[in-house]
């Protein structure tokens, strides 16, 4: 269950991330903000449902709003990696709730410290007690992660 305060620090975040990696290169290209007003205005509602979809109870379409807004805020070639520090922010919160990590089976356990808000040696004794999944091939499970966030 999600709270308010989840939803609106969520929501700003989304909102600031828009503006700089969509709008901000898109002032710069036309030379002038103000064609972008109306974008900028309705994409701080959609930050708001985009929000709410990544935090309500609907898997699916959460995910599905992950995997849109990860695909338009950090294009690239090469698959989503993002760093540790990105796990800590509201996105990077909600995406690991819903997701566990977008483009790995396992991640180390560094990466799932940061995932969880614990440190490595919190997860080695998480998986060690059978509370995580350690993957075949090294690392954690991102199935296990997700499930362990998403205990209430």
């Amino acid at each position: 269950m999600t709270t308010t305060d989840e939803h609106v620090e969520l929501a700003a975040e989304l909102a600031g991330l828009l503006e700089t990696r969509l709008l901000d290169p898109l002032e710069i290209l036309l030379t002038s903000g103000e064609l972008l007003e109306p974008i900028r205005d309705r994409l701080r509602v959609e930050a708001e449902v985009w929000a709410a979809q990544l935090l309500g109870p609907d898997r699916q379409r959460a995910t599905a709003t992950a995997a849109r807004l990860i695909a338009a805020l950090f294009p690239g070639d090469a698959p989503f990696d993002p760093p540790a520090a990105w796990w800590r922010t509201a996105l990077g919160r909600a995406v690991a709730r819903v997701t566990g990590h977008p483009a790995a089976d396992a991640v180390p356990y560094s990466t799932a410290g940061a995932m969880l808000g614990i440190t490595r040696q919190g997860v080695h004794d998480l998986v060690k007690r059978g509370k995580l999944g350690r993957h075949p091939d090294g690392g954690v499970t991102t199935s296990s992660i997700r499930d362990r966030l998403d205990r209430p």
